[in-house]
């Protein structure tokens, strides 16, 4: 496995409110993973990407592992184990423009593998409907999605936990105020960035600061509820 590649370590840490991602690239993927196996514990997934006619240069795999870095930190869907981010290397147009093909490949494989870390939590190329959440403690707009519900950046979040709701709801809060997701601002919670919750009611409790069914809470602009627009049907 000496292949020279670009790779992608994928795993997941209980101080972490996201996923991880370390995106790097090496000559020697066997030497390279045997050193990331000793330091690095976060990870249980290695993907590796090479050219099958053993194409790659060195320029090919550092414009790649920039390019990388680039959009994985875009779309924020990963937290970013990398602690340096390397600057653009020099490639001429008909190279860039090669390895930008080359990416979207990448893209691709690397999703349909289970790890969408360049996707967009919500596709700028889809009208996708906006739902809100709003008392007088809280104000928020998400988005529906095929793995979840994305609440967006600047919502804000009720501070105050009901007792019924602190086991469940601390712990989350506390995970996403360490990670960064969460600002206290004294009255309230804001989100500083899109988030990713596994379904709308994970989404509505941590908003609401109490239990709650998301697919009731979360309104369109014309009062229908996510179950009155996705389940009228009879659908699950």
């Amino acid at each position: 496995m000496g292949h020279i590649a670009v790779y992608f370590l994928f795993g997941e840490s209980e101080e972490s409110a996201k996923p991880i991602v370390y995106i790097g690239q090496t000559e020697d993927v066997r030497k390279r993973l045997d050193n990331h196996n000793s330091k690095k514990h976060f990870w249980k997934t290695a993907v590796l990407v090479v050219s099958r006619i053993q194409t790659f240069t060195q320029a090919h795999i550092r414009y790649l592992e920039w390019h990388c870095l680039r959009m994985a930190k875009e779309t924020g869907r990963f937290a970013i184990d990398n602690d340096v981010q390397p600057g653009k290397p020099f490639v001429t147009e008909p190279m860039e423009a090669d390895l930008l093909d080359i990416f979207d490949t990448l893209n691709v494989l690397v999703s349909t593998v289970g790890y969408p870390v360049f996707e967009p939590l919500v596709s700028k190329s889809t009208n996708t409907e906006s739902f809100f959440l709003k008392t007088n403690e809280c104000d928020a707009e998400g988005n529906f999605v095929e793995d979840g519900f994305v609440v967006r950046a600047g919502a804000i979040a009720r501070k105050e936990i009901t007792p019924s709701g602190i086991d469940l709801i601390e712990p989350v809060r506390t995970l996403l105020i360490e990670s960064g997701v969460l600002i206290d601002q004294g009255a309230n919670l804001r989100f500083t960035q899109d988030y990713l919750f596994n379904s709308p009611s994970r989404a509505a409790i941590v908003v609401l600061g109490r239990r709650a069914n998301g697919w009731t809470e979360w309104k369109d602009a014309l009062g229908r509820s996510l179950d009155e627009v996705y389940r009228a049907d009879g659908d699950a």
